[in-house]
């Protein structure tokens, strides 16, 4: 958070969303992964669940495209009546049955602001609400979304399995990348795959089930497939859930630490490009 900025805000991801904070501590900002929107969805439920929308305004230009104008307007009177979060994606439910949907993607971040405070510098949408709050989508690169589904359509998100879902067997992870012919890691950021997933903790379960990121995703075998299955979780529930992920710090065994010793053999880590995202691994432990 830049140094200077009023200290009006809740973080979405913080345990305590109706404190305001303010930090001077720059921290290097990376893509939010499962666990941050999972916090993030849990601190916003308890501040809308239950209250009514009073007013909407749309700031940035994308957003109006996806949602049109008498869309947004008739969000207003509609009471919020939970959110759930599916892989990466914030789904906020209406009484009426419409979906309010929006995805963080790179920046994107919920933030609280009381009555008569000035909005932050980079709010993309705002929702006031009937006890005169304001939660605010702010968004330094203007990529996140919002989409507002009428009630009863359809929602084709494409999303795999949740990680943390019991339904997520070795043997069902078999089949999953069974046909696929390209390394392991780039199939595992696939949505279709397991929702949710992203490059850091994709990196970091890999090197904790002793996986190479160069693997063919097609050849693990039924052992490996459990330890990758474990790792995944592990890292997952481990996670801090800060809003986002501190790079960096000493959570984090092998993201970001190109040349760094190996935590577990001393080895160096290596840094590659898999479709277009750098990847950290161990080349000593993590085999093919």
């Amino acid at each position: 958070m830049a140094a200077g900025r009023p200290a009006i805000e809740f973080r979405g991801a913080s345990p305590h969303l109706a404190r305001s904070t303010v930090s001077r501590q720059p921290i290097r900002r990376s893509m939010p992964e499962l666990p941050e929107v999972e916090h993030a969805v849990r601190a916003l439920r308890r501040v809308v669940s239950g209250r009514v929308i009073a007013d909407v305004a749309l700031l940035h230009p994308s957003l109006r495209r996806r949602v049109p104008a008498r869309v947004a307007r008739a969000l207003a009177g509609a009471t919020i009546t939970g959110v759930e979060r599916r892989g990466k994606h914030q789904l906020i439910h209406l009484a009426d049955g419409r979906v309010l949907h929006a995805h963080f993607r790179m920046t994107g971040d919920w933030l609280v602001a009381p009555p008569g405070a000035p909005l932050p510098r980079f709010a993309r949408a705002v929702f006031m609400l009937d006890d005169g709050r304001r939660v605010v989508l702010e968004d330094s690169r203007a990529l996140a979304t919002l989409d507002v589904h009428p009630a009863g359509a359809p929602l084709r998100l494409a999303l795999g399995v949740e990680p943390m879902d019991a339904a997520l067997t070795p043997h069902l992870l078999h089949e999953l990348l069974v046909r696929r012919r390209g390394p392991i890691k780039p199939v595992l950021l696939d949505q279709r795959v397991i929702a949710g997933l992203g490059n850091i903790y994709v990196a970091e379960a890999l090197w904790r089930a002793r996986v190479s990121p160069l693997a063919r995703a097609s050849s693990l075998s039924r052992d490996r497939l459990e330890r990758l299955i474990a790792a995944i979780r592990v890292v997952i529930s481990r996670a801090t859930g800060s809003r986002y992920t501190a790079i960096g710090a000493a959570r984090l065994n092998v993201y970001d630490r190109e040349g760094l010793a190996c935590r577990r053999c001393g080895a160096r880590v290596r840094r590659v490009v898999q479709a277009g995202r750098s990847t950290y691994f161990c080349p000593a432990c993590q085999r093919r």
